[in-house]
């Protein structure tokens, strides 16, 4: 459908893009990664032709649509729902009376699809539904290629699993760039990654890429390191000056000479961010306790006889959709904001750091340096000194950019130089409003470790299940009009509201009525009692059971020893300049042996117990 020969772009610097080439066949959902500033949204523009390439071609089927979503929605874009998506339809189209009737039939099918109502006002809608709109302004005109910028950015997790569905079922080509994880599990069949100007395609889904990648960077390494003392040894010889044999020894300069331009050549791989929380003094052991708080905004009910206790060590999720009030139960539980009934308490010693959703706490006026320095070019680092522009470089902050105002910065570096005014202070209490927006996956994974090894409370709000599951002990969450509270992450919360109706009918016999509003929810605790119960008597094993169990050890090693060597081979540099075909056969293997090693452990688990 599309060729990408030999492409280059670049703007200032290193090239974005530098020599790419790459081709999309039908069907196809390819996920785009690579570093904030790689150059993923540039390649889209390049493939919907709003850019043009310094070199080389992209090559499109005379035939072949092409749609994009960007990233951000249009501040000038006003009118009704039906208006603008119409606007996605060909001018030609709309414009000719013969094919106008087909033009607006295609707008109501989507519409519907879509669950969109032609005559509402745009301006009215949230921002997720914002989103939604523009989807359907994008796919109306039925594109062959449909690509997508950041498509779950500000979305909340209902908007988050529709879109997921809906794009399940999209039958034409799909190539997005996101740094939702679960969003490219589920959907990305292939994954394309931006790394220093080259374009690698992996041919396989998210988790084989994440195997492939590690493997794939250990071996450059090794290569790097090889090289780099083949020519300090190349550089101390030419140091000591050409002796006889002439002939050869210019033989020899010559190639030290393409050595030094090749290792000038080299794009060094970007560095990781350092994130490092400052310790501070323990806090009470209560952080925060609400009894029976009520608030409501414009007599509109945000939070309605709720109660909670905050411990310290809690680390808890807020979830719930766009405007539900997310926010203003963090302030009351901060007391920052009064309710109109009940009472908040909160405990001693607290030392709280905020990240905020709107970014409210970096003046845009002001450089990098003068907001996380707040003045001063020294920075207090627990018993430490250090110069701000050397810890600022911490979070991939050249001196240049740490001297730019913050309004300049794109999305993911305004998330970093938050993260590096936050963490520059000492806090036993952090409050994180939507920190993993416009986060690469490096810097995600990193900020992940922080949180889960940091010995104070945290107060989360974040739409990035992954982020959920990987770092909360529980979930407070806004749903069916009122508030609960469940114990783990998002995966743990799904599977309570699952449990829900069964554990609503046997409730049916033995009559009672708590009132989950009030008192903190915690299915999960439920279900393990019932489970207990129901476990007191374990049945014997059966004799094919016991033969079974018996097998177990002796086909889990042999799985382990399979897995083994097929990692030993994927470990080898020159295994990847094999076919792709084999590397995805292999991959696929691999993934099936580990599969059946997971099976057997918990079919071991089960016989055991």
């Amino acid at each position: 459908m599309l060729t990408i020969a030999d492409v280059t772009i670049g703007f200032a610097g290193p090239s974005l893009l530098d020599g790419v080439t790459a081709q999309v066949e039908r069907g196809q959902r390819i996920g785009l990664l690579g570093r904030n500033g790689a150059g993923k949204t540039t390649l889209l523009k390049l493939l919907a032709g709003q850019l043009q390439p310094d070199n080389g071609e992209i090559i499109l089927d005379d035939q072949t649509r092409v749609a994009r979503l960007i990233q951000d929605v249009p501040a000038d874009l006003h009118g009704s729902i039906g208006e603008i998506v119409l606007s996605g339809v060909p001018k030609a189209k709309v414009d000719d009376p013969t094919t106008r009737w087909e033009a607006e039939h295609d707008v109501e099918i989507t519409l519907s699809q879509m669950a969109l109502d032609a005559d509402t006002s745009f301006d009215s809608l949230s921002s997720g539904m914002k989103r939604r709109v523009l989807l359907a302004q994008a796919i109306v005109s039925r594109p062959d290629i449909l690509l997508l910028d950041e498509p779950t950015n500000h979305l909340d997790i209902a908007s988050i699993l529709w879109l997921e569905d809906f794009l399940s079922r999209w039958q034409n080509t799909l190539i997005f760039i996101t740094h939702d994880r679960s969003f490219l599990q589920r959907l990305a069949t292939r994954i394309w990654e931006i790394d220093r100007g080259r374009l690698f395609d992996w041919s396989c889904d998210y988790q084989t890429f994440l195997v492939r990648k590690e493997q794939a960077l250990e071996a450059e390494e090794k290569q790097n390191a090889l090289f780099d003392k083949r020519l300090a040894e190349e550089e101390a010889w030419i140091r000591q000056g050409i002796k006889a044999r002439r002939t050869r020894n210019e033989g020899r300069v010559k190639a030290l000479k393409a050595m030094r331009r090749q290792r000038q050549e080299r794009q060094e791989r970007e560095g990781t961010a350092k994130l490092s929380l400052q310790d501070s003094q323990r806090s009470g052991a209560l952080v925060a306790e609400l009894k029976d708080v009520s608030f409501s905004y414009q007599d509109q009910p945000i939070v309605d006889q709720f109660s909670t206790t905050v411990m310290r060590g809690d680390k808890i999720g807020i979830i719930g959709p766009n405007g539900a009030g997310k926010s203003t139960l963090l302030k009351l539980l901060l007391g920052k904001l009064p309710p109109d009934s009940g009472q908040v308490r909160l405990g001693t010693k607290l030392q709280i750091a905020y990240f905020d959703q709107l970014r409210d706490t970096l003046d845009p006026e002001m450089t990098v340096q003068e907001n996380v320095g707040e003045g001063s070019e020294q920075m207090q680092l627990g018993n430490k000194k250090k110069h701000v522009l050397g810890y600022l470089q911490d979070y991939l902050f050249t001196p240049e950019r740490a001297r730019t105002k913050v309004k300049f910065l794109s999305g993911g570096e305004r998330n970093r130089a938050l993260l590096a005014k936050l963490m520059s202070k000492p806090a036993n209490v952090l409050v994180m409003d939507e920190p993993t927006n416009d986060l690469d996956a490096e810097t995600l994974e990193l900020l992940e470790e922080q949180l889960v090894e940091f010995d104070g409370t945290l107060l989360l709000v974040s739409h990035d299940r992954t982020f959920l599951n990987n770092v909360v002990t529980s979930t407070i969450v806004f749903e069916d009009e009122t508030i609960r509270q469940y114990v783990g992450g998002y995966d743990e919360w799904q599977a309570a509201v699952a449990r829900r109706p069964q554990e609503s009918s046997s409730d049916k016999k033995t009559p009672s009525k708590p009132d989950s509003s009030t008192t903190p929810f915690e299915p999960a605790k439920v279900a393990e009692s019932t489970s207990a119960s129901d476990s007191n008597s374990p049945r014997k094993l059966s004799y094919k059971e016991k033969r079974e169990l018996d097998a177990l050890p002796e086909k889990i090693e042999s799985l382990e020893q399979q897995i083994a060597q097929w990692h030993a081979v994927m470990a080898d540099p020159a295994y990847y300049q094999g076919g792709g075909d084999k590397i995805a056969s292999d991959a696929a293997k691999l993934a099936e042996a580990e599969s059946e090693l997971a099976q057997a452990f918990e079919r071991w688990e089960q016989l055991e117990s």
